[in-house]
C-alpha cells in the first residue's frame, strides 16, 4: 500500500508541479486520488473534466480533459458503463443525452449563471412572441431548453448553424454577448436572450490594452461570450478547444486567456514552453466541485447525483443536437459558396 501511494506522489507531482504544487501538497490528496481511481477502475467508470475544474481534479483523477460536448462525445466511444462528469448539472444532462445508456453523475448539482437565465417555458413564450422565428440555443443550456428549441450549437459551430437556418430570424438563447458577437458577423437577423457568463462578462477592454502595452508581441485569446467591443481587440476568439489549437499551432510565446482560471491553469501544464500573462476569473460554480464530491459519487453516490431526463425531454433535446450537426454541414457548404469559408468570431 505504501509503496502504491509513494507512485501516486510521484504521478501527481510530475503533472502538478508545474503549476506550483509541492510535493507536500501532492502527499495530502494522493490517499483520495489513489482511492477514486482505484474505484472508477473496479466500477468501470470513466471520469471527465472539465477545463474549468481545479487541476487536482483535472490532473489527478480526470481521464479526459476537454469542454462539455467534445467530453460528452468522447464518452460515447469509451467502453466505461459509468461516466462521472466533473462539470456543472447542465454538461451531465448533456452526456446522459448523448450516452442514454449509461449511468452519468455528477459529483455536486452546481448551476450555471447562462444556464439558470432560461427555462423551458420561458422559450415557449418567446416562440409566441416571434413566430416566424427559429431557436438556436447554445450548449450551455439545461436539457428542457434544449428541447424546445429548433437547434443547438456550440460556440465552434454557432456561426454554420445560424446561417443554416432557413428562417431569416434567429432567437439566439441565451448568452447575450455571444449573440451580439454573432450579429456582427451573421446574414440573419439575431435576437438575443440576456444570459450571460459571470465569468466572461467580468473582463473589458482595459485589461487586454494593458497587456498588450507591457508584453509586446502577446497573442490574446477571448471567448466569445465576452463583450464585442473586447473580442473585436484580440488576435482569436473561440471555445476551449479552439484555443487550444491556437496556442498549440502558433509559433508565439507569450499569451494571455480571457477566461476561466482553469484554463490558464490546463495550459501552464500543457504547454509548458509558453508564458500565460494577465488575470482571469474564477467560475465559482465549477470551483464547487472538490475531489471529496468525487469520491461519494463513487462510494456512496446520493440521488441527485444521478442525471435523470423524461423521456420526452431526453428525445426532443437529443434531436437538437443532431439538427445541429446538419446545420453544421449545410452552413460549411453555405459558407463556402459565398467564397468566405468559415467566419471568425472576431471579424
Amino acid at each position: 500500500m505504501q509503496a502504491s501511494l509513494d507512485n501516486e506522489v510521484q504521478r501527481l507531482y510530475h503533472k502538478l508541479h508545474p503549476l506550483g504544487w509541492s510535493r507536500d501538497d501532492c502527499e495530502l490528496i494522493a490517499p483520495t486520488t489513489l482511492e477514486i481511481n482505484t474505484l472508477k477502475h473496479q466500477q468501470n467508470a470513466v471520469i471527465l473534466a472539465h477545463s474549468y475544474q481545479t487541476p487536482d481534479i483535472m490532473y489527478g483523477v480526470g481521464d479526459y480533459v476537454g469542454d462539455s460536448y467534445g467530453l460528452s462525445v468522447q464518452a460515447t466511444e469509451h467502453p466505461a458503463q459509468k461516466i462521472i462528469f466533473c462539470s456543472v448539472y447542465f454538461m451531465g444532462e448533456t452526456a446522459k443525452l448523448l450516452n442514454p445508456g449509461k449511468q452519468v453523475l455528477v459529483p455536486r448539482v452546481a448551476g450555471c449563471s447562462l444556464a439558470d437565465s432560461i427555462s423551458g417555458a420561458q422559450v415557449r413564450a418567446l416562440r409566441r412572441e416571434h413566430p416566424q422565428a427559429g431557436v438556436v440555443c447554445y450548449v450551455n443550456t439545461y436539457a428542457e431548453v434544449k428541447a424546445e428549441s429548433d437547434a443547438c450549437c456550440t460556440s465552434a459551430n454557432a456561426v454554420e448553424v445560424v446561417e443554416a437556418m432557413p428562417q431569416d430570424e434567429i432567437l439566439f438563447i441565451p448568452d447575450r454577448l455571444m449573440g451580439l458577437n454573432l450579429d456582427k458577423i451573421s446574414s440573419k437577423t439575431i435576437r438575443t436572450w440576456d444570459g450571460t457568463c459571470i465569468v466572461h462578462e467580468g473582463f473589458n477592454v482595459d485589461s487586454v490594452h494593458d497587456i498588450r502595452r507591457r508584453f509586446p508581441g502577446v497573442k490574446i485569446l477571448a471567448h466569445p461570450e465576452c463583450t464585442p467591443g473586447l473580442v473585436a481587440e484580440v488576435d482569436y476568439a473561440g471555445g476551449t478547444s479552439g484555443m487550444l489549437n491556437y496556442v498549440r499551432n502558433s509559433e508565439a510565446h507569450t499569451f494571455m486567456l480571457v477566461t476561466e482560471c482553469g484554463l490558464t491553469d490546463r495550459f501552464k501544464a500543457e504547454f509548458r514552453d509558453k508564458e500565460i500573462v494577465g488575470t482571469c476569473i474564477l467560475c465559482p460554480y465549477m470551483k464547487e466541485i472538490q475531489l471529496d464530491d468525487v469520491l461519494k459519487a463513487l462510494k456512496d453516490p446520493a440521488p441527485e447525483q444521478f442525471i435523470e431526463i423524461p423521456a420526452d425531454i431526453a428525445h426532443r433535446a437529443r434531436a437538437s443536437l443532431d439538427r445541429m450537426f446538419e446545420l453544421e454541414r449545410e452552413g460549411r457548404a453555405i459558407l463556402a459558396e459565398r467564397g468566405t469559408g468559415a467566419l471568425p468570431w472576431t471579424a
